[in-house]
């Protein structure tokens, strides 16, 4: 019996962390605000880098953030900024962590105002995920990637497995 490949995105490639990342979270409508919190630390540490580095990362970065929970985040000052500039398995950029820090404040202004992160962000899809139909890896667009993390849009090539699935899952 022949066993048929799995079909993925190009950019998943053949390592088995960015693999399981392809098939289990990227792409999949995300609502929980720290989960969304998290993609949003991830994706700003990543600004420059490959994904693959920040993956391989996060769990240092879970520890390192306080379990990526925003409201802690939000109150670290110089010492804590010191402490993560002198933390091994993080991107040590004195940038990124103030970035880090910033954007955990804007996080809980926006679940002040909106009540949830989830229903800031969510609007601006009316609440569901934008099914695109891209054929060509060159066709996706680079400057929704966070939207494509947390599942905002379905940015699946149309002929990886995942495409599909998730049209369905949101079709229910």
């Amino acid at each position: 019996m022949t066993k048929v490949p799995v079909i993925r995105c190009p950019w998943s490639g053949s390592d088995p962390l960015y693999q399981r990342y392809h098939d289990t979270e990227w792409g999949v409508p995300l609502h929980d605000d720290r989960r969304l919190f998290e993609m949003l630390l991830l994706e700003g540490a990543q600004a420059g880098l490959a994904w693959i580095t920040i993956l391989r990362k996060r769990e240092h970065y879970r520890e390192a953030f306080s379990g990526f929970d925003a409201a802690r985040v939000a109150r670290y000052d110089q010492r804590q900024i010191e402490r993560l500039l002198a933390t091994p398995g993080i991107v040590r950029n004195r940038r990124k962590i103030e970035s880090a820090i910033n954007n955990a404040r804007a996080f809980l202004d926006a679940q002040v105002q909106h009540g949830s992160f989830d229903s800031y962000i969510w609007q601006f899809v009316e609440g569901r995920p934008r099914q695109n139909h891209w054929t060509e890896a060159t066709e996706v667009p680079a400057e929704t990637a966070f939207m494509q993390a947390v599942g905002m849009v379905n940015d699946h090539l149309v002929k990886c497995h995942r495409h599909a699935a998730l049209t369905r899952r949101q079709k229910r």
